[in-house]
């Protein structure tokens, strides 16, 4: 998909698909994803494949026994899942390593797959929200990719993602939800993942799913995550203020979510153990 005409203008560069993301995207575009082949595209790429099963045998995960291939990674955690985490570490791949964009790559993990958990809960496209979740914050590896110096101030410095947004524009005209969401229209991402990337930092802010997007079930879901990631006290309020703006029921809603972070508090505690 064409990027956005205006952000060409500014001379930012999106980079583009990594030519394995590209095939695993075909790949997935089919109902019956054979394994076989997806986990064969995986094993071809030694750099990937390794960040893949280093990512896998994280505690976040906590599989019981240590995962030694593409194709055991794929039996115990699902396809989508392997998938998303090979995504997770393509998007990683074609930006500069800095200690600045470690905290961006950390919280992309953890959110990807809190929002797919939550989405398969909920019975919400699981891969357009944990592609959602990974890509949520790229837009900050772009612009440090594009001017490391100048901007490694603001990512350092500002107090919260409101403030980045205000700090960036003044810099570059444009912000970090705008720049993500045009690198994932340009990776092929779903509709409904471009959108919650590009109204994230207003959804978390005042709690209020875009009007202008038809699918708001994923930006709901972003919302839900956040919470989850800054402030679990506040996940209540926050799936009582979005849940009837993406027509969810707010009773399900919390289940689903408690659930999600149940799970995944059980796994970090079975890999501590």
């Amino acid at each position: 998909m064409p990027v956005d005409p205006q952000l060409r203008s500014l001379n930012i560069d999106i980079p583009a698909q990594p030519e394995a993301l590209v095939k695993l995207s075909l790949l997935l575009a089919d109902e019956d994803v054979n394994m076989q082949a997806l986990s064969g595209l995986i094993e071809s790429d030694m750099a990937l494949a390794a960040a893949v099963l280093k990512a896998v045998n994280s505690s976040l995960y906590g599989l019981s026994g240590r995962v030694q291939s593409v194709q055991q990674a794929i039996t115990f955690l699902g396809t989508r899942e392997v998938a998303a985490v090979t995504f997770e570490m393509g998007l990683k791949a074609v930006f500069p390593a800095a200690p600045e964009l470690e905290p961006v790559w950390e919280r992309a993990g953890v959110r990807g797959l809190l929002m797919g958990r939550i989405g398969q809960a909920l019975s919400v496209d699981p891969w357009a929200a944990h592609s959602a979740g990974l890509f949520e914050e790229c837009g900050k590896a772009v612009l440090f990719r594009h001017a490391p110096d100048r901007y490694r101030p603001m990512i350092t410095t500002a107090s919260s993602d409101e403030e980045l947004l205000f700090l960036e524009h003044q810099e570059f005209g444009v912000s970090h939800d705008a720049l993500g969401a045009a690198l994932c229209e340009s990776w092929g991402l779903a509709p409904a993942a471009v959108h919650s990337v590009r109204y994230h930092v207003i959804v978390n802010t005042t709690r209020e799913l875009p009007m202008q997007v038809q699918r708001r079930a994923i930006c709901a879901i972003s919302a839900l995550a956040n919470a989850l990631i800054v402030d679990p006290d506040t996940l209540d309020d926050v799936a009582r203020a979005v849940a009837p703006q993406a027509d969810l029921d707010v009773t399900m809603v919390l289940r689903g979510t408690r659930r999600v972070k149940e799970q995944i508090e059980a796994a970090v505690a079975r890999s501590a153990g």
